[in-house]
């Protein structure tokens, strides 16, 4: 097994990218994840990520993307979405990186507007042609499982159904482990995901309010 850390630790500090990427290694971690958007850093930035892991000898692994407008009920936000998707997987194989972390979102006005089963269904069939597109590209799309009421992979349960319902190999699970524990799913139903989990998150939490804390710093 091999251990990562996200970049965007290092946020908030006076640590620069090329410093984070660097120290990253130095502490310990065999990879790394990126957390950035591709539409919003330059030609430059996204060099200097590449050549900095390369150097530092950190294979990036992950790519990070929330897209919650992705199960939006305005069609043109969601191509716009999924344009940006397509986007960051494009960063993805530029990076040589293995997937895309991708949350999809959450039902708007508390279900009581647009049809849950129709935000679930856009969100399907987005994420299938993101699938389509990751496949061109030898990558993978990896699901979050986020354990707010209203995300729309909110549990285990939910995350199996909703890789049926896109039915891609190219997209799978990404499990974290204080979202599992939030989201209330049993340990007993991570095996219904056997073969379908692309990445996992090693997260801690105080057992009632997400927090994505370090390991050993909840209950």
């Amino acid at each position: 097994m091999k251990l990562g850390l996200i970049n965007s630790a290092w946020l908030g500090t006076s640590v620069t990218t090329a410093e984070g990427i660097r120290k990253t290694k130095e502490i310990g971690f065999d990879t790394i994840d990126i957390s950035a958007d591709p539409l919003d850093i330059d030609i430059k930035e996204r060099r200097l990520i590449k050549d900095t892991c390369r150097e530092a000898g950190l294979p990036v692994i992950s790519v990070v993307c929330c897209a919650l407008g992705i199960a939006d009920f305005n069609p043109p936000v969601q191509r716009f979405h999924v344009g940006r998707c397509k986007a960051y997987l494009d960063f993805v194989y530029e990076l040589e990186a293995k997937n895309l972390l991708l949350v999809v979102g959450e039902y708007i006005w508390q279900q009581e507007v647009i049809p849950p089963k129709a935000q679930w269904q856009f969100a399907v069939d987005n994420v299938r042609a993101l699938g389509e597109y990751a496949a061109t590209l030898g990558v993978e799309v990896a699901i979050e499982l986020e354990p707010f009421k209203l995300s729309i992979v909110s549990s285990s349960d939910k995350m199996d159904r909703f890789l049926k319902d896109v039915d891609h190999p190219a997209v799978r699970a990404n499990l974290d482990i204080s979202h599992l524990a939030l989201s209330n799913s049993p340990p007993e139903s991570i095996p219904n995901l056997q073969g379908r989990i692309a990445h996992v998150h090693f997260s801690d939490c105080d057992g009632k309010v997400h927090g994505d804390l370090p390991p050993g710093r909840g209950l």
